[in-house]
């Protein structure tokens, strides 16, 4: 398995990949449009020539990025690839000199493996709310903000 930059023929995969949960209400659906906007933020698992993984991050202000979609096919979960991708992740917010990175997640105990910590969510930049007016669950959100020092 390798973890690299998502290239333009990754992008159907990562729709594929991240809409299945979305269906599921545990993300929100990407288009292939929004995909390739943000395609150099992302990072994508590869194996046997198949994207496996995926994640990117998307600015909340000049020191703070949100990890959004971070998706591991269910073949490959508990096999180390959403860490992998977490932490390709951190690494690029790190290269891009940037101090913190947060999630909105249903898995905190995973992020706080990764060192991340709980915090309330109204401590996180508002614009990390842009997003979740497209959720369904907007009025009764059930996730919780990690969040990571980078310095």
């Amino acid at each position: 398995m390798d973890i690299r930059p998502a290239i333009e023929a990754d992008i159907q995969a990562i729709c594929d990949l991240v809409n299945h949960y979305a269906d599921q209400n545990l993300m929100l659906h990407r288009t292939p449009e929004q995909v390739r906007r943000a395609l150099g933020d992302f990072r994508v698992a590869e194996a046997d020539g198949r994207v496996i993984g995926c994640g990117y991050i998307a600015y909340l202000g000049p020191d703070l990025v949100e990890l959004r979609s971070l998706a591991v096919a269910p073949d490959w979960q508990g096999r180390g690839v959403g860490a992998r991708i977490v932490e390709a992740l951190v690494s690029l917010a790190r290269e891009r000199g940037l101090r913190q990175i947060c999630a909105l997640t249903l898995v905190p105990h995973f992020f706080e493996r990764l060192g991340f910590r709980i915090v309330n969510r109204w401590e996180i930049s508002p614009k990390i709310w842009s997003e979740c007016v497209y959720c369904p669950k907007f009025h009764a959100c059930d996730e919780v903000a990690v969040l990571k020092d980078l310095a």
